[in-house]
């Protein structure tokens, strides 16, 4: 069965925190796209939750951002509710 990115509780974490952080950095999708080699508009569907995202540009965007990948897939809520 099929699932659309949308209805996917992972993909939804994954967006947020790739946007998170590259507001941290002060960085535009556009910028990001570069750091990361892909396409721009490809990060803004990722920040929406419309694409999901395939290992191998996990690790591309999370270098472009200066992260672990693995953090980029942690639902920063639950971590908080549990300190």
């Amino acid at each position: 069965m099929s699932v659309a990115p949308t209805q996917c509780r992972l993909v939804a974490i994954f967006a947020a925190n790739v946007r998170r952080r590259r507001i941290e950095l002060d960085l535009s999708q556009e910028a990001l796209a570069e750091r990361a080699g892909i396409h721009r508009t490809y990060v803004g569907m990722l920040e929406r939750s419309e694409k999901n995202v395939t290992i191998y540009n996990i690790e591309r965007i999370a270098d472009a951002l200066g992260v672990e990948p693995a953090s980029l897939l942690q639902d920063r809520k639950k971590s908080a509710r549990r300190a």
